[in-house]
């Protein structure tokens, strides 16, 4: 599941109310969701939170081990083989000594694993502007020899430490007589007195999501300790595309392999750069008019390369992948030479303007049109500023048709991502808007 490339953020859910009815009154409403956590189903979900756990330490051993291996290759190498053996004692012994110290989880069915979890970055950029988002924890915290429950499973006082939590709330919606804070807050509380868990608010063990849209109520437990978004991108720029938005964009344009992939405006490289590591079969080429984009798409390749190396291969391969300066209305490709052009095209707020984008985008649409093959090319644009781009299209009706138009949310931005076809008709070789 956490390979899952078009999800942000996995969670399992405790119980989810299509229609719950928030009182009038400010104290009752809270009130409520306190009384709530006593009735939620929590046993099973919180045995799917274990399990995940559980996995998660045994891909951490396996990186740490990898890693342990190969620094005593490194010594075996400058320093002959009983050094190397040294260190391998030496780090047996760590892994011994942790065991020792109940750090590596307890087995067994009614004992509850715990974990040390990085903070999450609790802001996310998708959140529209009456969304709400905050954590929050109860003052009162439980005393470090409390009995750690979780469900039904308990733990005995000398095998593990007690649990450490924080509730996230995030709240969309402008009837409900309390903010986001507070609701986190009194949901916290009900949960420690619940569970006599221990309120943390960075180094957490359970993050429990209290998700509140108008009248839906869903109660979730995180399975990730951040989104899933950023696992390609090192170098962010002032519009860095999220991964996940990137290989929604891609998969879209359905690549078949041999296929030759443009991204004309990459930015920071976001959608090449999921592109060749998804579809290694066909072979990408990105750009960017602006220096500063282009040296940070190939300092995010970079990051790539050397994340690859690492990986357990005997040989290190490159990706099919190149990156060009260049200005987007004279493109050094040949006419006809790309099957798939897939671009966030610039929405005229951080970078550019709207004025400018009248001039832009039938520019773009006409030099994409030139370099993409007739009948089988396919493009697929993201942007937001739909009445512009509708009117650019509509001028470009010879070379382009529409095929598909999905709805997304950047940054609280509603956007469009349209799946354009390239009609059969030849572009002209000579470009006299120049």
């Amino acid at each position: 599941v956490h390979r899952l490339r078009s999800v942000d953020n996995l969670f399992v859910v405790v119980q989810e109310f299509k229609d719950y009815q928030f009182k009038e009154n400010k104290e009752d409403a809270l009130k409520d969701l306190e009384d709530l956590v006593k009735t939620l189903p929590w046993t099973n979900p919180l045995k799917v939170w274990e399990l995940n756990n559980s996995l998660k330490k045994k891909k951490t051993k396996r990186k740490k081990h990898n890693l342990q291996s190969t620094a005593s290759k490194e010594k075996l190498n400058d320093d002959g083989e009983e050094e190397g053996r040294d260190q391998k004692d030496a780090s047996k012994q760590e892994d011994c000594a942790q065991n020792a110290a109940g750090v590596e989880p307890v087995s067994g069915q009614d004992t509850e694993k715990t974990q040390g979890v990085a903070s999450r970055n609790g802001g996310e950029e998708e959140e529209e502007e009456d969304n709400e988002q905050s954590d929050a924890k109860d003052e009162v915290q439980a005393g470090s020899g409390s009995e750690t429950k979780a469900g039904d499973g308990k733990t005995s006082e000398g095998e593990a430490k007690v649990l450490k939590f924080r509730v996230t709330c995030n709240r969309a919606g402008d009837k409900h007589s309390f903010t986001s804070n507070e609701a986190a807050r009194d949901f916290g509380g009900a949960v420690q007195e619940h569970f006599q868990w221990k309120a943390d608010m960075t180094n957490f063990d359970v993050e429990v999501l209290l998700n509140i849209h108008n009248n839906e109520v869903v109660v979730g437990i995180a399975l990730t300790e951040e989104s899933l978004h950023r696992r390609n991108i090192t170098h962010f720029g002032p519009t860095t595309l999220r991964s996940t938005l990137a290989y929604g964009m891609l998969r879209l344009c359905d690549p078949q392999p041999t296929d030759i992939i443009v991204d004309p405006m990459c930015g920071t490289g976001a959608i090449p750069i999921e592109g060749a590591t998804e579809w290694p079969s066909c072979y990408h080429i990105a750009g960017d008019n602006n220096p500063q984009a282009v040296k940070r798409a190939a300092n995010n390749i970079c990051s790539l390369l050397k994340k690859n190396e690492n990986k357990e291969s005997s040989t290190s391969l490159g990706i099919p992948l190149d990156i060009v300066q260049w200005d987007i209305c004279n493109l050094p490709l040949r006419t006809g030479s790309v099957d798939i052009i897939v671009s966030d095209m610039p929405f005229g707020k951080r970078i550019g303007s709207k004025k400018k984008n009248w001039d832009l985008y039938p520019a773009c649409l006409m030099e994409m049109g030139r370099i993409c093959t007739p009948g089988t090319g396919r493009a697929v644009l993201l942007t937001q500023d739909k009445k512009c781009f509708a009117k650019a299209l509509s001028r470009m009706g010879h070379i382009w048709r529409k095929g598909q138009t999905v709805w997304v949310n950047v940054g609280g931005l509603h956007a469009a991502v349209y799946l354009l076809k390239r009609t059969w008709e030849r572009a002209e070789e000579k470009r006299s808007f120049w």
